[in-house]
């Protein structure tokens, strides 16, 4: 049958069918783009300054299937053919890999890889802020095995930090970098089992409030943060929305009263959000939804901002700071579309981070800030087929398989598109496979579509970039950017970048620090 595919393909070609640029017959065009690219690389100059500021965007699901696939949407929408179309992530000069799996189990959940790239240890599924000795569910094996994050190393060295998300911002990704928790699903004390309240662990809502001083936070997750059943806002009539604690905490009242002499501002709707002025404003928690925010293609621009407006506005608020900040931004339902077997919905979502990354890029120095991205794990999604250059990424191979139906560019491993009738796949011949409601085929039948196992990329520019080529466990990655900072347990960088300061410079520093001026004087 691949003989057979083969040859249709080479005879529609062969017929003059061509899908290509003009341009792109000249084989001068491929060594002009080689040569462009070998003169980058080789007038490319290490940064080696500290990093001010850190940026990591954290794209839930975005293995590299997801990126390629995405690049081509991108371009598509842009009315390219998609393919040669560059991400702005695409444009960072340094690209590693990292390896994510966990203590316990080959393939990971992003519970576990988060506190690896966050806290700089692997750990088992289901754990966050806990290292291996944490068992998944156990509240007695979590005390004395937490773990702090690059957050709080960067908020104990003065600099202010922020969580932007487009999940709850109790979900695994964001967790991971303020709570510790033997189990990721403890989001209120609702959730808390008997035995985990008797054991005196506490849930991760309140640890939000509780743990480290975290000074902007963007997501959704309000009905945690509400007393048990307390109308929703937005959707006072839906049961579902109402608040979840079992405690009679209000922690968003709380959080505010702790602020008390600053200026703080919670706010869950797009006008409120929209009248907040970063450069007067020291504190904001924005809760967009009950639980998690709506996918990209779903939201209404009216009601809800959009990741690269709660971005821009993050590192607004985030880089008054003179000693500067960190920030974690996490487009999140790229996972949960892809759970789903929904492509479309993941791919628009790897799109909008993108975006933000590009957003983040704008409002900050390079000479001083280490952007990162990357993922914490892949999907079971493939790219297959021999499509056309410039066919729709989320559109179908123009050859049939050998049950004589089309099938989609874009399938699944497993999950929940396996639907097999009479012992044949569904016919899509006249279904629309481009919408965000289609559900992609998959070869095993599941309810939700599970997590990959292979590397993921990471993408690096700025100060000690260069730090991040290579292949590397997922828990270097808050290593390489604290050591780039100068936060956490390593400061060399800062002792070498002091050492190369000119003679005068350095007694000056030393005068500073160790506060001559005033015993001098005394």
């Amino acid at each position: 049958m691949e003989t057979i595919q083969l040859a249709v393909v080479c005879v529609l070609l062969s017929a003059g069918l061509t899908f290509a640029a003009v341009e792109e017959e000249d084989p001068e065009f491929w060594r002009s783009l080689a040569h462009d690219d070998l003169e980058a690389a080789l007038n490319r100059k290490l940064n080696t300054n500290v990093a001010r500021n850190v940026m990591l965007f954290l794209g839930d699901g975005m293995g590299i299937t997801t990126i390629t696939a995405a690049r081509i949407l991108k371009g598509q929408l842009q009315n390219r053919t998609g393919e040669e179309t560059v991400m702005t992530m695409d444009t960072f000069p340094y690209v590693g890999l990292a390896k994510v799996y966990t203590v316990d189990f080959q393939i990971p959940d992003s519970a576990a890889t988060a506190t690896a790239y966050l806290c700089g240890v692997k750990t088992n599924l289901n754990v966050v802020g806990v290292n291996a000795a944490g068992r998944n569910g156990v509240c007695r094996t979590q005390k004395g095995n937490e773990v702090t994050s690059i957050l709080k190393w960067a908020k104990d060295a003065g600099k202010s930090v922020g969580i932007v998300t487009t999940t709850r911002v109790q979900h695994a990704t964001p967790a991971a970098s303020y709570a510790h928790s033997a189990s990721r699903t403890w989001y209120s004390d609702s959730d808390l089992p008997p035995g985990a309240q008797q054991g005196g662990c506490t849930d991760i809502a309140s640890q939000l409030l509780n743990n480290t001083d975290i000074d902007v936070i963007i997501g959704g997750g309000r009905k945690y943060m509400s007393p048990k059943g307390t109308p929703d806002p937005e959707y006072p009539t839906d049961p579902t929305s109402r608040g979840q604690r079992s405690d009679n905490r209000t922690l968003i009242s709380e959080w505010l009263s702790m602020k008390e002499g600053k200026v703080a501002h919670y706010v869950w709707n797009r006008t409120d959000f929209d009248a907040v002025d970063p450069e007067t404003t020291d504190y904001l928690m924005a809760l967009f939804e009950p639980g998690d925010l709506r996918f990209e293609q779903e939201r209404d621009p009216a009601l809800d901002p959009s990741l690269v407006e709660t971005t821009e506005k993050a590192v607004r608020i985030l880089r008054k700071n003179p000693k500067g900040f960190f920030l974690l931004v996490e487009g999140g339902r790229i996972d949960q579309g892809h759970h789903a077997s929904r492509a479309a919905m993941a791919l628009h979502e790897a799109v909008a981070l993108d975006e933000a990354v590009a957003k983040g890029l704008e409002l900050t120095n390079e000479e001083e800030t280490l952007t990162l991205v990357t993922a914490d794990h892949s999907h079971g999604l493939s790219f297959n087929g021999y499509p056309f250059r410039g066919n729709s990424i989320l559109g179908k191979s123009p050859l049939y398989g050998s049950d004589f139906l089309p099938y989609t560019t874009l399938m699944y491993g497993n999950g929940p598109g396996h639907k097999i009738v009479n012992n044949k796949r569904p016919d899509i011949r006249k279904v629309n496979t481009k919408l965000g409601h289609y559900v992609q085929q998959a070869a095993v039948p599941l309810d939700s579509e599970t997590h990959g196992g292979e590397d993921v990329a990471v993408f690096a520019r700025g100060p000690m970039a260069h730090l991040l080529q290579g292949v590397h466990e997922q828990s270097y990655l808050p290593h390489a950017m604290a050591y780039a900072a100068c936060i956490g347990r390593d400061a060399r960088h800062c002792t070498h970048t002091f050492s190369r300061m000119r003679p005068d410079l350095m007694r000056l520093l030393r005068c500073v620090l160790t506060s001559c001026a005033s015993s001098d004087a005394s």
